[in-house]
C-alpha cells in the first residue's frame, strides 16, 4: 500500500488566508489616488448634511424662521458659505455661479455646529468651498463646490 501525499485542511486554510491578504494589500495599492478621492467626497458628503441640519435646527428652534443672513437673501440664488461677505470665489462648480458669499457664523457656530466646515482639498475659513440656496418656498440646498471624480454632492430639504 502506497502512502497518498495530499495537502491538510489547515495548509489549505493558510495558502487562502495568504491569497486574501495579497489580494486587499494589490487593491488597496493599485489605486490609492481614487480611494483619497473617495475618502476626500465622503467628507463632503458628511460636511454637507452637518450643515444642512444645523440649519434645519436653527429653523426649528426659531419657529420656522430661516438665519437672518439667508432669509434676507434672494431665492433661488446660490451663495457660497464662508466668514467674510467678501473674498470667497463666486465660480463654485462647473455648473453654478454664485451670487454672492454668506456667513451664517454668527447664527450657526456654537449652538448648531462647532464651526462651519471647510473643503477637504480647498476651503478656507472666508471660502469654504461649500454653497447654500434658498428657494421662494424656503427649500434650502446645501452643496459642495469642488466635488472629485466627477460626482455631485448636494442635499436639499
Amino acid at each position: 500500500m502506497k502512502n497518498k501525499k495530499a495537502f491538510t485542511l489547515i495548509e489549505l486554510l493558510i495558502v487562502i488566508a495568504i491569497i486574501a491578504i495579497l489580494a486587499a494589500i494589490v487593491y488597496v495599492a493599485v489605486d490609492p489616488a481614487r480611494r483619497m478621492a473617495e475618502s476626500r467626497n465622503a467628507t463632503r458628503w458628511s460636511e454637507v448634511n452637518s450643515i444642512l441640519n444645523a440649519v434645519l435646527k436653527y429653523t426649528s428652534d426659531n419657529q420656522g424662521g430661516l438665519p437672518a443672513n439667508l432669509a434676507g437673501a434672494a431665492a433661488n440664488n446660490y451663495f457660497v458659505l464662508g466668514t467674510s461677505s467678501t473674498g470667497c470665489n463666486l465660480e463654485c462648480g462647473a455648473q453654478i455661479t454664485a451670487t454672492a458669499c454668506l456667513n451664517l457664523e454668527s447664527n450657526l457656530v456654537d449652538n448648531y455646529i462647532s464651526q462651519i466646515p471647510t473643503d477637504p482639498s480647498s476651503g478656507t475659513s472666508l471660502n469654504t468651498d461649500y454653497y447654500i440656496m434658498r428657494t421662494a418656498n424656503n427649500r434650502i440646498t446645501v452643496g459642495a463646490c469642488d466635488p472629485e471624480r466627477s460626482a455631485v454632492i448636494s442635499v436639499q430639504r
